[in-house]
């Protein structure tokens, strides 16, 4: 009898914080007050603290599912991809702090702007859960309940305007 050793292959879940984080030394033109001493990670939450209405987990869920959307769409240019409006709030934070966005756009987008071009009309396709799956299958950790919220009412943006999601 022969035995087989088999190495188990182990699944590494991609990490938000530590993409975003990643970005921190290519980001040009913001105050000295980047993120107050701490990271982009930080400083994208305490901004989501304060425009929104949150508790500190629900904002780290947001951004962490935000990060992974718009990472996804920037590596995955071919694939529909489209979010709620809860995981929405997020993807509109990275987008706002725009030193932040050019900064993952150099390094997630080959240095190109990826535009953010939004449908005005919401779909009800079931879009949302097919980006949550999509998300998983590329190593991501998915927030079922963040996706499933809107599951039906997905917010899709327009893929003829040149590189957007």
């Amino acid at each position: 009898m022969t035995l087989t050793l088999e190495t188990p292959v182990v699944a590494r879940t991609r990490d938000p914080k530590e993409l975003l984080n990643a970005v921190q030394p290519h980001v040009q033109y913001l105050p000295m007050n980047v993120a107050d001493g701490g990271t982009l990670w930080e400083r994208e939450i305490a901004l989501l603290l304060r425009d929104n209405t949150m508790v500190r987990d629900m904002a780290e869920r947001i951004l962490g599912q935000a990060v992974a959307y718009t990472v996804a769409t920037m590596e995955h240019k071919d694939v529909h991809l489209g979010v709620g409006k809860l995981v929405d709030i997020g993807v509109h934070q990275l987008i706002l702090d725009t030193p932040v966005y050019f900064a993952m756009c150099d390094i997630y987008n080959g240095g190109a702007y990826r535009h953010h071009a939004p449908f005005i009309q919401r779909r009800s396709d079931g879009l949302c859960l097919s980006t949550a799956d999509f998300l998983r299958e590329k190593g991501w950790a998915v927030d079922e309940e963040l996706w499933a919220i809107d599951g039906s009412d997905c917010s899709p943006c327009d893929n003829k305007v040149p590189d957007s999601h």
